[in-house]
């Protein structure tokens, strides 16, 4: 889906500014720079017959999916409606939202409750997490009621949409739109005091190409309005759902498909910044077809009076199929040099790129020109394709294969005439911070940057600050990115921020890594370095970032950021003293109780340690969860379903083939080497919180600290520890624990610096990622090996690969690090009970990462009441508790869970 940022004016002219903000478990901030914001609209009985029949019979579970599916496939908010004459919408709202709630990977997202019901509004706003949205209210019962229910929202916290509809009937003309949109915007800001920036308007999107002509300029008018309602409201934002402007093609999604991008552009243009948007009913915008584009636009912008008429004919000659260009593929071959350059760099081919760099070098006087002119125009188009969500990150990378390769061709001239290009718009310098080796999120980063005419300097992994500070200084660089995986990465980013303000540096910070999150960057960074702290959480919007940071007026941008980030923290802190622990004595008394008496427990039938030296690889293809893999491209969706969706399916399946095809080279010539070790052993529950391993192997037992859940819960419910789920010693039952450690990484850097060095970022990135997928794999099928025949107890299960992707196995093996049990501490006591350095070459760093990168470890619970969950927070008596039963000093214990200290 086509997407960009629009800035309304005035917040342009303001210092202050106000954002939508809305949440489910992640906070969700419109700002300027955001991109579309997309409304999953498949969790609506009004618009899916699955959906419904689903609610219907009361198959929550499956309905439940289609609002995971609507997330995976890059909904940011879902929207939720019950309205259907058969259906308790209160009751149907109260459940559904309940059972959201229950889901982490679902209600991370806002939630927008739909209903043309008061009542099924107000209990949707009862039970749902976070800050919702309203959908909707109106004029159209009187300013009475418009005033009570807009008061309600204010009181329950959320934001609403304002339909455009008053006393007299919907607008259905510029004038009406933006007349009833300034009395509700009147009303709510001054009568009611509701934040402007939560008001959201739809000013209604009716159909064209009706044949009726009070139709013709139903799309305009919107245009009109919304461009108007950004300029006059000030901090309002404007929605709306796309699919009613195509309902006079109901049966030809070809030409909805058309249709809903082009309106998108050009509702996004005029300042909508988002929509209840079907993603499988949009075309690229463009991949539309030329002639059917200027067809759907002449009616879409009423720029002839025959509009419907030629689009009308002209859509039964595409019913049913899609178009195909007749164009041969290689006739851009024929157009003109600069074009070639830029068809090679956007679609990636580096076929001619060298044929034709040459030919460029021939046309000009110096060699420098052909960077700075020819390819420099090229990647210019990649990066404005990129920024308005045109091209997916996996082409961008691609795009940088091929420049690379032509600058490589160019460097020898270049040399020979001793010049150097002064064209960068900014020096970066990336690096992945002390004790943590994982890179392939700032090695995105960095190409996506270099693509942009940015200089990179990358220092590699595990960089220590003096060395950061040291190169920072020495190179002059205009920005510092950091990157980091673990969770002690962050105290490290602290640290580096410390330094830096001792140091006097005035160089600004981006962050960013799997681990970090805006809470953490504005809670424990920004505060140590006053020079420009930058939480960035993707590759696309990097460029952005450093773009503002490096502008003429980037002051403003950095009072705009310390601002937003000290309301931020001010709001982060005041909600984390609303919540109540309880004593580490009191949550042991709540332990999860398991009964031991009638509790079966099966020993191994193999204990003791194993080790699996040389691995074949090959063994795993089915073993492989390929949704991470594409996550890690910033292609989001559930594979294989991925592979098929309208807006990134084409280039995920490309990116599929290729990962394939090196996945084959891997396999085949034996490139990665696998190793895995695990043990099995004897093992009771001590003290509430320990877990005591005794095994054959060792002289000496070794004991597993485990923490304990503290937030304070209703009454009845558990605070959960691992420890929970092995029999306590003075049971009199003799249980048992598994550990392992497995890494398919082995090779992996040798032949990503081999890729590098061919100026092949692609492939190199390639490698790394399909690493981490092996590594999760080998840990996925010895998992299953141990349950089946090593453990036995689970000798006759069978199940696919999707089931154990799901977990639906019996037992648990949560790793340290993860939620269930944050100390990475933990993984010392595994590498000596294992002795996995010695034995199979993994090692830990500093940090405690593993290296290599593309590892895995964990523990290993077979009680089929074991289960996953989030430690959450803790407070200072358990962190005192846990650094004498470890026997370590207080203030290294609170480094390490220093992240988790309420």
């Amino acid at each position: 889906m086509m997407s960009i940022s629009i800035r309304s004016t005035e917040n342009n002219q303001q210092s202050t500014k106000r954002y939508l903000t809305l949440s489910g478990l992640e906070p969700l901030v419109v700002t300027p720079e955001s991109n579309f914001i997309n409304v999953g609209e498949r969790t609506n009985v009004t618009g899916s017959r699955k959906f419904l029949r689903l609610i219907k019979e009361e198959k929550y579970d499956e309905a439940l999916e289609v609002a995971r599916h609507q997330v995976e496939g890059g909904a940011q908010i879902i929207d939720v409606n019950m309205d259907e004459g058969m259906l308790d919408g209160v009751e149907a709202m109260t459940i559904f939202l309940n059972l959201i709630a229950s889901e982490p990977d679902i209600a991370r997202v806002p939630i927008m409750i739909d209903s043309s019901k008061w009542e099924v509004i107000e209990a949707g706003l009862k039970v749902a997490q976070g800050k919702c949205v309203v959908n909707s209210i109106s004029l159209k019962e009187g300013e009475e009621e418009f005033i009570r229910q807009a008061t309600l929202v204010k009181r329950y916290g959320a934001a609403v949409i304002v339909m455009a509809f008053d006393e007299q009937g919907q607008a259905d003309n510029y004038e009406r739109r933006i007349e009833i949109c300034k009395r509700s915007y009147d009303i709510l800001v001054n009568k009611v005091k509701f934040a402007p920036q939560d008001i959201i308007f739809d000013p209604n999107i009716f159909p064209v190409a009706t044949g009726m002509e009070e139709h013709r300029k139903n799309a305009v008018d919107f245009f009109k309005a919304t461009k108007w309602i950004r300029e006059n409201l000030p901090y309002a934002n404007v929605s709306g759902g796309v699919s009613n402007v195509s309902f006079s093609f109901r049966g030809n999604n070809v030409v909805r498909e058309a249709m809903h991008s082009a309106f998108l552009y050009h509702a996004i243009q005029h300042g909508m910044n988002m929509g209840i948007v079907n993603p499988a009913m949009l075309e690229v915008y463009d991949e539309i077809p030329k002639d059917l584009l200027e067809h759907v636009e002449d009616v879409l912008l009423d720029r002839r009076d025959d509009a419907t008429e030629r689009l009308l004919d002209l859509a039964e000659t595409v019913k049913g199929d899609k178009k195909e260009n007749a164009a041969k593929v290689l006739e851009w071959r024929n157009d003109s040099l600069q074009d070639r350059i830029t068809h090679s760099l956007v679609k990636g081919i580096d076929e001619f790129i060298e044929i034709d760099v040459e030919e460029a070098r021939q046309s000009v006087e110096r060699p420098i020109q052909v960077i700075e002119g020819h390819l420099m125009k090229g990647m210019n188009v990649v990066g404005d394709l990129f920024g308005s969500g045109k091209m997916f990150l996996p082409q961008v990378v691609k795009s940088a294969r091929v420049m690379k390769k032509a600058v490589a061709y160019l460097n020898p001239y270049i040399e020979a005439t001793k010049e150097s290009s002064n064209g960068s718009l900014g020096k970066i310098l990336l690096a992945t911070v002390k004790g943590d080796v994982h890179d392939i999120g700032k090695n995105i980063v960095g190409v996506v940057l270099g693509c942009n005419n940015y200089e990179i300097i990358d220092l590699g992994v595990m960089v220590p600050p003096e060395k950061i500070i040291q190169t920072a200084i020495k190179e002059n660089v205009d920005v510092i990115g950091l990157s980091g995986l673990i969770t002690p990465s962050l105290d490290e980013m602290v640290y580096l921020a410390q330094e830096m303000e001792k140091n006097d540096l005035d160089i600004p910070l981006l962050i960013g890594g799997a681990t970090t999150s805006k809470a953490h960057t504005a809670v424990k960074i920004e505060p140590k370095y006053t020079r420009g702290v930058v939480h960035v959480n993707d590759a696309s919007r990097a460029v952005t970032v450093v773009g503002n940071l490096l502008q003429d007026n980037r002051e403003d941008y950095k009072i705009q950021v310390r601002e937003e980030y000290e309301k931020f923290r001010e709001q982060f802190l005041n909600r984390g003293k609303k919540k109540e622990y309880i004593s580490i004595e009191e949550a042991r008394k709540r332990k999860f109780q398991i009964d031991w008496n009638a509790s079966e427990i099966k020993m191994p039938n193999e204990l003791g340690i194993q080790v699996l030296e040389d691995f074949d690889l090959s063994i795993l293809k089915d073993y492989i969860d390929w949704s991470p893999f594409f996550r890690s491209w910033d292609l989001h969706g559930k594979f294989p379903e991925i592979l098929t969706d309208e807006v990134v399916g084409k280039e995920a399946t490309s990116l599929f083939e290729d990962a394939n095809q090196l996945l084959k080279k891997i396999l085949n010539e034996k490139l990665l080497k696998g190793k895995a070790i695990f043990g099995l052993f004897q093992a009771n529950m001590i003290n509430d919180d320990d877990i005591l391993v005794t095994s054959s192997d060792s002289e000496k037992s070794h004991t597993f600290r485990t923490l304990r859940q503290q937030l304070k819960k209703r009454d009845g419910k558990s605070s959960f520890a691992l420890a929970d789920f092995i029999a306590p010693q003075e049971s009199g039952k003799q249980d048992y624990i598994g550990c392992f450690c497995v890494t398919a990484g082995f090779g992996t850097a040798e032949i990503a610096a081999k890729f590098e060095a061919e100026h092949d970022d692609y492939n190199s990135i390639m490698i790394k990622a399909l690493a981490d997928r092996l590594a999760e794999a080998l840990a996925e099928y010895l998992h299953e090996k141990v349950r089946k025949e090593h453990w036995g107890y689970a000798s006759d299960e069978h199940l696919s690969n999707e089931e154990l992707i799901k977990e639906s196995y019996k037992g648990i093996r949560p790793a340290p690090g993860y939620p269930a049990c944050p100390d990475h501490l933990e993984k010392e006591t595994i590498w000596e009970l294992l002795q996995v350095e010695e034995k199979i070459g993994v090692k830990l760093t500093e940090s405690l990462a593993m290296w290599p990168a593309a590892s895995v470890s964990g523990y290993y619970f077979a009680n089929p009441e074991a289960r996953y969950f989030g430690l959450g927070k803790i407070t200072e008596d358990q962190l005192k508790d846990y650094s004498k039963r470890k026997n370590i000093d207080l203030e290294v214990a609170r480094k390490w869970l220093n992240p988790n200290l309420a």
